[in-house]
């Protein structure tokens, strides 16, 4: 290190180092001048840094060299903001199968209720905050009293087929649900409104009440005047329209597919160019249909489809790849219960029997068993958190004790071989009706094992959709597991 340096300084002050003969002499200053460039500096500087400062220069200057690279894409990303392309496909599994995509029909039935939601529109719309906002309806008044509504339509907006929707199509569709002949499960809904053409464009609603949430209603999907307006009530569920829909939403139907059992096994929907509201970014939607939880389950880990819907907590575990799902659990303001009737089961016409039912009902093992706890208990049709209600309410706690008791000293005291208990020459049989939905079937099952534990003998029947449909709307069950 010495020699090194003894070189260096003889360098510095003139001397060749190689032959030890001294160069012509210049001042001390001439050398600083001459010698000490910046470009010499640099030379020199690696002969008098040690190693670890060497280093620590080189990553210094490599950070800077990267930070200087890197403003060019930090500009950019923090200047522009990202939008979506166009195109694309998405692939969806419904559990289920459509059969009535039609909106005032589609009201039972999952499958039919999402695709009716891509096909056509309605006056008003939930936007992705659960606000009503205006869809079809370029605007809208309410009279001071709160019983006229008087309704604006775009002038932009057009059927699938090419036509303009126009407010004799608003006055067909609601006049249609309104007539007890098409069978329509919104009818309720519609009771006591008179409805009137002001012109092409502009439609009024008059209430014989006020009804603060009658906005609701106008959310309902229209129907093209000129594609049904010829199809009789009693052919009105059986058109091919109802699988091959014409609206005026933001999707409309391209083509479907049939298994070799003649159901629908894949619907399949495009862009709609024309839509009022604008072009969707999604150029096709295929929405696959499964009859089973578990077909729908495979298939996605099978990757057939891009998302699925409706899960039922045993089912969500069974799925792969859930690093790459993004799962959303959605509170919605529905609730399921027994709905009893009546008038087709003397039993039940018993209010203690009702009664009996109700404690010998454990609700809190019916949602840990089947819901994994993903949901709620309610007292009440009330539901807490939508309406401000009084939260005072009766509950009927768990007591199958107490059931059994209230059994006997109502008379249902004699009990057969099996276990059930009898009045006189009546056996207290009933029967429960439900849906083919997976859940239900499952709730049904242990309600007829909870309530035969006090005597209480229950049949489960799950009929097809459409029999279920005319049943709810005939009061043609003793008990209904529905929502």
């Amino acid at each position: 290190m010495m020699a090194r340096n003894e070189n260096q300084l003889d360098d510095f002050f003139g001397l060749d180092t190689d032959t030890d003969e001294p160069r012509p002499r210049e001042s001390f200053k001439e050398i600083l001048g001459k010698k000490l460039t910046l470009q010499n500096k640099l030379r020199l500087l690696p002969k008098v840094l040690s190693v670890r400062e060497r280093y620590t220069i080189l990553v210094l200057l490599v950070i800077a060299a990267g930070a200087l690279l890197s403003l060019p894409f930090a500009a950019y990303y923090h200047y522009t903001t990202p939008i979506a392309a166009y195109g694309g496909s998405f692939r969806e599994g419904i559990l289920g199968e459509p059969h009535l995509v039609n909106p005032l029909l589609a009201q039972s039935n999952d499958a039919d209720r999402d695709l009716t939601a891509l096909v056509f529109s309605g006056l008003m719309k939930y936007d992705p905050e659960g606000k009503l906002v205006p869809d079809l309806a370029k605007s809208y008044d309410i009279s001071s009293d709160g019983l006229a509504y008087t309704v604006y339509l775009k002038d932009n907006a057009l059927w699938h087929d090419g036509e303009k929707v126009t407010a004799d199509d608003v006055l067909f569709t609601v006049q249609t649900a309104q007539n007890p002949d098409y069978s329509s499960p919104l009818r309720v809904n519609w009771q006591g409104v008179d409805i009137e053409k002001v012109n092409d464009y502009t439609v009024m609603f008059k209430l014989k009440n006020k009804y603060a949430q009658f906005l609701n209603n106008l959310t309902v999907g229209i129907l093209p005047q000129h594609l049904w307006q010829d199809i009789r009530p009693v052919n009105f569920a059986l058109s091919e329209l109802n699988t091959k829909p014409i609206g005026s939403g933001p999707f409309q139907f391209s083509k479907l597919t049939k298994d070799g059992y003649g159901r629908i096994s894949l619907f399949q929907l495009i862009t709609n160019k024309d839509s009022y509201n604008g072009r969707p970014y999604v150029d096709r939607i295929e929405v696959r249909f499964y009859s089973s939880e578990d077909e729908l389950i495979n298939a996605f880990n099978r990757n057939e489809i891009d998302s699925v819907s409706s899960l039922s907590p045993q089912g969500l575990k069974k799925l792969k790849f859930r690093k790459r799902l993004s799962i959303e659990q959605l509170k919605i303001p529905r609730y399921f219960a027994v709905f009893l009737n009546q008038n087709q089961s003397g039993a039940l016409s018993d209010k203690n029997v009702r009664l009996a039912l109700s404690h010998a009902t454990d609700r809190a093992a019916l949602l840990k068993n089947i819901l994994d706890n993903d949901g709620t208990l309610v007292n009440s049709p009330m539901i807490g958190g939508i309406l401000d209600i009084n939260s005072n309410i009766k509950s009927y706690d768990y007591d199958p004790g107490l059931a059994k008791k209230i059994l006997e000293e109502t008379g249902w005291s004699a009990v057969d071989a099996d276990g059930i208990r009898g009045k006189g020459n009546e056996k207290l049989t009933l029967k429960l009706t439900t849906s083919t939905w997976p859940e239900l079937i499952a709730v049904a099952n242990a309600l007829k094992e909870q309530w035969r534990a006090v005597g209480i003998q229950v049949t489960v029947e799950t009929p097809p959709i459409s029999q279920l449909q005319q049943m709810i709307r005939d009061r043609n069950y003793q008990m209904l597991l529905f929502g």
